[in-house]
């Protein structure tokens, strides 16, 4: 599995081959099938693993509110020392918006659901009502989006980005807007 992490990271989903990683994992290409039946489940076992080591950083209970956003800006500075990973994610996340892509409901289902908690968030940080539920959903967009723009920000030049930094300053300004009485 680690080893195509790092091809899928590498290469992206298509010009990463499976003779390529059961090669460099020390197999041949039957037995990586016989554990993962196609490439596509073999993707998205990757992925899952990757999901995986993000819940056991976590916990058992996903933090909420404020706590919940805090943990949004620990997690850019965790993935400041996860290239690998962050790669992985980058690369995926990009090459999914085309035509049948294996890992398309994956990321699809992944950002609906992230959505969901940062909203949720925001509007118990915020203490907002039920009113202000679309304000909310594109705050979380907005920060959704500068998270996943940094991680390719610094995939490039990572001495010039700091991913936790930015993160905590554009939902410092997020939660400051979202404020009643802001």
């Amino acid at each position: 599995m680690h080893v195509a992490v790092d091809a899928f990271a590498a290469r992206g989903y298509h010009n990463a081959s499976l003779a390529e990683i059961a090669s460099r994992a020390g197999i041949t290409q039957a037995g990586v099938l016989h554990y993962f039946r196609s490439k596509a489940l073999l993707l998205t076992s990757v992925l899952e693993l990757r999901d995986r080591s993000g819940i056991e950083q976590t916990g058992a209970e996903r933090p909420t509110g404020l706590e919940f956003l805090r943990h949004l800006v620990a997690t850019a500075r965790d993935n400041a020392e996860r290239e690998g990973v962050v790669r992985l994610y980058a690369v995926l996340s990009a090459e999914s918006v085309t035509d049948d892509h294996p890992a398309q409901t994956y990321f699809r289902d992944r950002y609906v659901g992230l959505r969901a908690f940062v909203a949720d968030a925001l509007v118990e940080a915020c203490g907002l009502g039920e009113g202000d539920a679309v304000r909310a959903r594109d705050a979380a967009n907005a920060v959704i989006g500068v998270m996943d723009g940094l991680q390719v920000q610094w995939l490039l030049s990572p001495g010039q980005v700091d991913m936790a930094a930015s993160t905590e300053l554009v939902i410092d300004a997020v939660l400051a807007a979202l404020r009643p009485g802001a």
